[in-house]
């Protein structure tokens, strides 16, 4: 693997990442930068974490109901081993639910010469930074921060509500457990 990464050292490649709070339509660009690629029939790889099995589990599915077909790994670095070396443009969903090691599995595909487009929360539902992804950002070369309405008031959303008591920080859920809400009607919970 790490021979054929070092083949395409002489190609550029680049980090870009999509960010924003829960629907807000990151999986959804996600998707179209990845069709867009495979359309223009560069070699694509995708992959998002074990523990996100919410809608599939060999898609990525977005809320909208969009789907692209996806691997399934448990923590970043395993990306480096199931990746062909051919693969030009490699997709990475749920960015938040993934190791500190992401950072450098991103660095390493890009330094390799492969396009990198990872999605992911880039604050979790305290309003807190949700890591790697400020460590990705500050790497990255391209950023979209998308942002989602607030389901109180109608204006912009970058905040993600809990809908739901529970202890942890990782809490796979949907409609059921989240809403999108703006800087005003997003109500952190008490530490």
């Amino acid at each position: 693997m790490s021979e054929q990464l070092h083949q395409q050292r002489g190609n550029l490649g680049w980090i870009e990442v999509i960010c924003g709070s829960m629907f807000s339509g990151k999986s959804e660009e996600l998707i179209r930068r990845l069709r867009r690629a495979q359309i223009a029939r560069q070699r694509v790889q995708i992959f998002k974490p074990k523990v996100d099995s919410r809608f599939s589990e060999d898609h990525i599915v977005s809320h909208s109901d969009m789907k692209i077909k996806s691997q399934l790994v448990s923590q970043a670095r395993e990306i480096l081993e199931v990746l062909d070396g051919r693969t030009q443009v490699v997709g990475i969903d749920e960015g938040q639910f993934f190791d500190a090691d992401l950072v450098c599995v991103c660095n390493n595909l890009a330094d390799s010469g492969k396009r990198v487009i990872v999605a992911g929360l880039d604050q979790d539902f305290r309003g807190k930074p949700f890591e790697p992804m400020p460590q990705l950002l500050s790497v990255a070369e391209y950023i979209t921060k998308t942002l989602a309405i607030c389901v109180r008031c109608g204006a912009p959303a970058n905040r993600t509500q809990r809908l739901i008591e529970h202890p942890g920080r990782l809490l796979v859920g949907a409609t059921d457990a989240y809403e999108a809400r703006c800087r005003l009607c997003f109500e952190p919970p008490a530490d």
